[in-house]
């Protein structure tokens, strides 16, 4: 449900809910005091800073992809600064040593490579290595980093033993959106190849893509997972970096329809919003984003499909009906907009970035941002 007037916003336009992120965090910050665990907050799915002071009262900092993420983390999240990413330059090393706690590497030549360089920073580091469980839980494999061929952390057949010596921790991660009963497995199979080196260890660091904050999540058996691999190994700090549990279901994307037509096949309505540039998950996850007051294809009396802005002919959001027939100048709400929809859109064909807005805590609207031809015009020089 929404608590804003939807016609007070433009269109397009985000509009992030504090109020919801608010209760997600009780679920996480139940999980931290029930475990000793430290969660983090992954930039990659959400990373809208105007609502930081909220999310870091219960996190513990952020974890980033990019040189860029770690700065947005150290400048406005604080906390702790860890970072991965598939590989590094020497010139991101260096960066990321002079802001980051924990630097992870995506393999040993990598580790080989920069060790001395991070070991003679004036900043202590604290540096791991991302191995690779070998235990596909993902349904979908682009979103599923222990898929055959991945490039994605070491196996097992390739962990240096002998190269260990400087590194403090090890971080896997396999889930995406899934429940804490797809973590057991892999938290088995993550002990069965590595355990031997955990006495060497003062951290590991189970990833994300748990779904922490949704409904029907287990957080029972996650906490009982966690304290048990704790009572287990009761050295190591355990970490925990989920990027969709913090904003899940707090955000909404208002579109305005534009143009109803007649196709050979089924009524069309194209939005001045875009899968391809404004939700692109749409296209390659794929899946089906819920619009306030819908229904699935012939489910109500009106079905349209959806349509974007842009020239690509696949630009398609999909198919869902309504009670009355769709017009011009009507508004929709897609909900669970706020994780990988913002960080993931672009300007392709020149189509405008949506406007974006933020609900306080008191339940106050306020535009945070909006964009113009200046954010595109200066994107490419």
């Amino acid at each position: 449900m929404i608590d804003f007037q939807v016609s007070a916003v433009t269109t397009p336009s985000f509009v992030v809910d504090e109020r919801l992120i608010a209760r997600n965090l009780e679920v996480l910050a139940r999980v931290k005091q029930e475990t000793g665990c430290r969660i983090l907050l992954a930039l990659k799915g959400f990373s809208m800073s105007s609502t930081f002071p909220l999310i870091r009262e219960v996190l513990d900092g952020t974890c980033a992809s990019s040189v860029n993420e770690a700065m947005l983390g150290h400048e406005r999240f604080g906390g702790e600064v860890h970072a991965f990413a598939a590989a590094f330059s020497k010139k991101d090393v260096k960066t990321f040593c002079d802001m980051c706690d924990h630097l992870v590497f995506n393999s040993f030549s990598l580790w080989e490579r920069f060790k001395d360089q991070v070991a003679a920073h004036p900043r202590q580091v604290s540096c791991g290595i991302r191995v690779n469980p070998e235990k596909s839980m993902g349904a979908t494999p682009i979103y599923d980093p222990c898929s055959p061929g991945s490039r994605l952390g070491v196996r097992r057949e390739a962990f240096r033993e002998d190269l260990l010596d400087g590194i403090d921790g090890l971080h896997f991660h396999a889930l995406c959106e899934q429940d804490s009963t797809e973590l057991e497995p892999v938290l088995m199979a993550f002990e069965e190849k590595f355990g031997e080196f955990f006495p060497k260890l003062t951290w590991v660091n189970f990833g994300g893509g748990h779904h922490i904050s949704r409904e029907d999540y287990d957080v029972e058996f996650l906490i009982r997972l966690i304290n048990a691999f704790q009572a287990r190994h009761p050295h190591l700090t355990i970490y925990l970096e989920p990027g969709e549990a913090i904003a899940l279901n707090t955000g909404f994307l208002v579109a305005e329809v534009l143009d109803v037509t007649s196709a050979s096949d089924m009524a069309t309505a194209i939005l001045d919003t875009s899968a391809s540039c404004h939700m692109p998950d749409v296209l390659e996850m794929p899946y089906r984003p819920f619009i306030l007051g819908s229904g699935k294809k012939g489910e109500k009396g009106h079905t349209y499909r959806l349509g974007g802005l842009t020239c690509l002919a696949g630009d398609i959001i999909g198919e869902y009906s309504f009670d009355a027939p769709l017009a011009v100048g009507d508004r929709l709400v897609f909900t669970d907009m706020a994780i990988y929809s913002m960080v993931k859109t672009n300007t392709f064909n020149g189509i405008g970035l949506p406007s974006i807005y933020r609900i306080d805590r008191q339940g106050t609207l306020h535009l945070e941002r909006t964009f113009g031809y200046e954010d595109f015009a200066h994107r490419l020089a």
